[in-house]
């Protein structure tokens, strides 16, 4: 197992240490996520590794982002000492690959609003995921279980009468149906939920992907629906939850993942492990570790504690 290590220069050293965050290449590195990832066990949640990558002049956060399938709030929180626009040739930018599952069936699609994240299961203990947009305030996307009802290739928008009448407030006059091409806000394929108002769909600005910006609807990157359209069938079922606070294992390694907002802050760290975590024979918690990773909010896995081994083993993620 890799030593865990305090440096006083970093305080993030630690967990990153524990992560297996490295300095890698973009090219070996990005397309893990949106390929796919082989759970060894039911009992694992915590999957892929975040790791760092070097800005070039040209590049900005959400460049880097999107080329591994990552939203902007997503980099910003993960990266919150880099400025967005102009992160500077040869800057240190970490990428937030590493993520611990929703408590949810393991099956068809889970999206956490929370973390702007779609959880695809193709089959039991495979995982791909992706980033996503979702609806702004006033505009909240629906939690609950659904089903995919039908997928549109090339689908026309027909603006609802009320985002027509905000618009117009707005000066800016709607089409009664914008049809298929680049400036229809569906992007190129669509899934509709069975709350029948609420379509999973691309984009036609994939550069606000990751942020609270639309109408209710989910949101992707236009090469991230591409791929996942032609997998998803019509009835497969679909799982919206909002959890800021996601824990999970990773073989003997607990882990505590933060997407919290003002309003989600517990009054104590004890509210966010289960209790029967937390109470469990031969678990330990650092709840030291817990105050820390609520505290930094950064969206990655934060090693907040363990389990007796009875034997040590190393361990990989396969990727499919």
């Amino acid at each position: 197992m890799m030593k865990r290590q305090r440096s006083k220069r970093n305080p993030r050293s630690k967990w990153v240490a524990a992560l297996g965050l490295a300095l890698v290449g973009v090219s070996c590195a990005l397309p893990a996520a949106r390929t796919g990832y082989r759970l060894p066990s039911s009992d694992d949640s915590v999957f892929g590794q975040a790791f760092y990558v070097k800005s070039r002049y040209q590049d900005t956060l959400l460049d880097l982002g999107r080329r591994s399938g990552v939203g902007y709030d997503e980099m910003k929180s993960a990266n919150p000492g880099v400025d967005t626009w102009l992160p500077g040739k040869g800057t240190r930018v970490l990428m937030p690959g590493q993520y611990v599952l929703p408590k949810a069936p393991r099956r068809g699609l889970v999206l956490n609003l929370a973390e702007k994240r779609l959880y695809y299961f193709p089959t039991a203990g495979k995982v791909v995921t992706y980033a996503i947009s979702i609806g702004r305030e006033g505009w909240d996307t629906p939690l609950g279980n659904f089903s995919i009802v039908s997928k549109v290739k090339d689908p026309s928008w027909t603006p609802p009468a009320s985002i027509r009448a905000e618009h117009a407030a707005e000066g800016d006059i709607l089409p009664t149906v914008v049809l298929a091409g680049p400036d229809n806000p569906l992007g190129r394929y669509a899934l509709r939920l069975s709350a029948r108002k609420y379509l999973i769909h691309g984009t036609n600005q994939p550069w606000g992907l990751g942020m609270e910006v639309s109408h209710g609807c989910i949101r992707m990157y236009p090469e991230d629906i591409e791929q996942l359209f032609p997998q998803v069938p019509v009835a497969t079922p679909v799982v919206i939850v909002y959890q800021p606070f996601k824990v999970g294992w990773r073989d003997h390694d607990l882990y505590l993942e933060v997407h919290a907002k003002d309003e989600d802050k517990p009054a104590s760290p004890r509210q966010v492990i289960p209790t029967s975590i937390a109470e469990a024979r031969g678990v330990n918690v650092d709840w030291g570790e817990v105050r820390r990773a609520i505290k930094e909010n950064t969206g990655l896995p934060h090693l907040v504690g363990g389990r007796r081994q009875p034997t040590q083993r190393l361990y990989l993620d396969r990727v499919f």
